[in-house]
């Protein structure tokens, strides 16, 4: 057994754990990096990177169908499926490429192997033994299922859905969540009939209800299906497709099921709660500093309980580095981190729902107000439709944006830093918002929370 002892070591190459590694070694650190697969993770291999290509070849599909609508002759004749995989996986390589080359330059060591934590601040991958200073955990997560229910066949998960070598002509998405209403969306431009089957009273559950009304609207103009607050019962298939029973007792045929309930924590067999890290239903627990209950161990991204974006882990990542090397970074609040659904329409959001507002600062102490976007010159040029809420506390702070439209997850920036610096809509209002953008809707809105709207009614 060989001892590599170093200032840190990090189990699991996600977009968490490689932004751990890159930013201790800027500041000095010798750093192990180990990942079971590839330095990326889930979000450039099977998850963010790869269904935003989809999401974009659709968008391009949905033009091209509808390019009569703004003067231009084009034939849409279809998905060349071996071209979709080529433009996809020609992009993962490029960036999986450009990360190993950015590890390397920065003097990291890679590891690929299966990584086990052994305490207090060891992690064994074979034979050898990786020694830190300080231990950063950061194994990523996994696609859930629902019990009882086998991912086999023709029942699916997203990562066998982005490997899919055909179309379906009929689609059932058990989950009305990110992932759920984006592969719907996928799978609609391309010419399915998808339906989307949700346990929760509304689509996007996890946004502002405003929010899912305005996705729900969307949906039925696109002739999307979704079956909301109806819980899933069962599922049986053949060689020809699935029949999947709701609990109310009705019945949905498809050729395929894509089950999207969610992500759990990838962290059976890690020795995680064998070496003593506490845990909770397979989560790593911490304080706000990402601090394990062991000295000097640390855990970010997926398997922290929280949203699991890549954006946050990878800030963590940042984060637990700096915080190591004394640099006392500030905490950014759960509550500010943006959030991206990159269905058509987009949903963008950061910061509270009204909901949760009034929960925090009571019923009487909360205004919203909302922005269509029929009154934004660029968002009908793009030909597309929804709006701009946010709300804040009476004579106080913005303390949330939510937006739905096409692309509108473009401008989500502005409004992160809005809630972020607690600004009030009289700040933000006197500044200018370049004509024509998407991003002077924001600005329109603010306009009119200080009173003085002019595309927005009173």
């Amino acid at each position: 057994m060989t001892d590599t002892n170093v200032d840190l070591v990090v189990l699991g190459g996600g977009t968490a754990g490689y932004a751990a590694a890159i930013r201790a070694a800027e500041l000095g650190s010798k750093v192990v990096l180990i990942d079971k697969d590839k330095v990326g993770g889930t979000c450039l291999h099977r998850g963010c990177i790869p269904t935003k290509t989809l999401l974009h070849a659709a968008e391009v599909a949905d033009e091209a169908k509808e390019a009569a609508a703004v003067g231009l002759k084009v034939t849409y004749e279809g998905v060349d499926i071996e071209g979709l995989h080529k433009y996809k996986d020609g992009i993962v390589a490029k960036h999986y490429k450009g990360l190993q080359g950015i590890l390397k330059s920065h003097g990291i060591t890679t590891v690929q192997g299966e990584g086990t934590f052994v305490g207090p601040n060891t992690v064994v991958v074979g034979d050898d033994r990786y020694i830190g200073t300080n231990v950063i955990l950061a194994t990523g997560s996994y696609s859930k299922s629902l019990p009882g229910l086998d991912i086999t066949g023709r029942v699916i998960t997203s990562e066998q859905a982005l490997g899919l070598q055909w179309i379906p002509e009929k689609a059932i998405v058990l989950g009305g969540g990110v992932i759920g209403v984006e592969f719907a969306s996928v799978w609609a431009s391309f010419g399915a009939e998808v339906t989307v089957v949700e346990a929760l009273p509304s689509l996007a559950p996890a946004e502002d209800a405003w929010v899912g009304k305005q996705l729900e609207r969307a949906f039925r103009k696109r002739k999307i299906n979704f079956k909301t607050g109806v819980k899933f019962s069962g599922v049986t298939q053949d060689d020809s497709g699935v029949t999947v029973t709701l609990e109310t007792g009705d019945e949905l045929k498809a050729d395929l099921l894509l089950v999207a309930v969610g992500r759990g924590a990838a962290t059976d067999g890690t020795g995680f709660a064998e070496a003593g890290v506490t845990m909770d239903r397979g989560f790593v627990i911490t304080d706000e500093r990402c601090r394990t209950n062991l000295p000097n161990v640390f855990a970010i991204g997926d398997i922290v309980p929280g949203l699991q974006l890549a954006h946050r882990g990878f800030q963590q990542g940042i984060f637990v580095a700096e915080d190591i090397a004394g640099l006392n970074p500030v905490v950014i609040p759960e509550k500010n981190i943006p959030r991206v659904t990159y269905c058509d329409p987009q949903i963008a959001s950061v910061g509270l729902t009204e909901a949760k507002a009034k929960e925090e600062f009571g019923d009487d102490q909360v205004e919203s107000y909302v922005y269509n976007l029929a009154g934004n010159g660029k968002s009908d040029i793009l030909r597309t439709s929804g709006g701009i809420k946010a709300v804040r506390v009476k004579d106080g702070p913005v303390v949330g944006v939510h937006m739905v439209g096409g692309r509108i997850g473009e401008i989500l920036g502005e409004a992160q830093l809005i809630v972020g610096w607690e600004a009030h809509p009289e700040d933000v209002a006197p500044m200018l918002h370049a004509h024509p953008t998407q991003y002077e809707a924001l600005g329109e809105t603010m306009l009119a929370m200080a009173g003085k709207p002019l595309h927005g009614a009173h």
